[in-house]
């Protein structure tokens, strides 16, 4: 399964959606004969109110223009929330000729750089709109050598044996950056980078692969992060992440303790510990080139 921007975009996400819709949470009845998960077309057509042979058309790839009032009927029908249905009509616009992003390598601000190479406690690193690290301090290589650039933060995420062992919510992390990526990536689906991740990653992990598939979009983007590290032991960290103005996508990520408690204090000790180490790395890393090929 890969991504590639098919033409038929559209149709797969309304596949995907419908087949996550209980019949009951919908008000349909269920008379036991269902042979498919989820809602069939001509229910999601009545919810809509559009006929069944204009949806099963727009499944099917055969139309290609409905108008964001149908969209907008179908989004109801089919539950989707604010962000579901801002990315339903963004796939389902238009594609007027496209130019062909120059394959430079994405940058970091020196000034950016410096702002959390400054933050002694304060974990942090910059990804670009595919979740490449492109910068990160200190602290952030030391709660995490994947943190440093070079690193793509899904595949860390999925590929990495020590990542299921940092992340006390290793089930939860995983559910959470898949539809963020889908949600960072947009419609823009055939972006080189995009297809090498998605295609790398649904090759080698099963639970990838279904979470994709259920085309899920939530650009969640503060909560918290539980952890255990293996020098300091559990940490409970609330992330941030802010979208740096100006970038094409390139968001800043943030790790902030609670002041006073126990993670605090583990904090402060994983940076006494780690960080001329991590630091070293971080430098080393920076001087790489960045991830990816076809980057914006």
């Amino acid at each position: 399964m890969t991504a590639t921007g098919d033409a038929n975009a559209l149709g797969r996400y309304l596949r995907a959606r419908r087949e996550l819709v209980l019949p009951e949470e919908a008000g349909v009845p269920d008379h036991g004969n269902r042979r498919v998960p989820g809602l069939r077309r001509e229910e999601v057509a009545f919810l809509a109110g559009i006929s069944s042979d204009y949806y099963n058309r727009l499944e099917q790839g055969r139309d290609r223009s409905p108008s964001e009032q149908v969209l907008r009927s179908i989004a109801r029908a089919l539950q989707l929330d604010e962000e579901a249905t801002a990315y339903l009509l963004e796939i389902a616009a238009p594609k007027g000729p496209r130019r062909r992003r120059p394959h430079s390598p994405e940058r970091v601000g020196d000034g950016l750089r410096a702002l959390i190479a400054s933050w002694p406690l304060t974990p942090a690193y910059v990804h670009g709109r595919y979740m490449d690290v492109l910068a990160a301090n200190s602290l952030a290589v030391a709660l995490s050598p994947f943190n440093a650039p070079g690193n793509n933060v899904v595949l860390a995420a999925f590929l990495e044996p020590e990542m299921r062992e940092l992340h006390r919510d290793w089930e939860e992390t995983t559910a959470r950056v898949v539809p963020y990526l889908r949600s960072v990536a947009g419609a823009d689906t055939d972006h080189p980078r995009l297809v090498e991740i998605v295609g790398e990653l649904s090759l080698r992990s099963e639970r990838f692969r279904k979470l994709w598939a259920r085309q899920d979009v939530k650009h969640k983007t503060t909560g918290t992060s539980l952890l255990h590290h293996p020098q300091v032991g559990p940490l409970d960290l609330h992330y941030e992440k802010l979208l740096v103005p100006g970038t094409g996508g390139q968001t800043l990520v943030t790790y902030l303790a609670q002041p006073g408690s126990s993670s605090e204090e583990r904090l402060r000790l994983l940076a006494s510990m780690n960080a001329p180490a991590a630091a070293d790395g971080a430098r080393a890393a920076a001087d790489r080139p960045a991830p990816g090929r076809g980057m914006p």
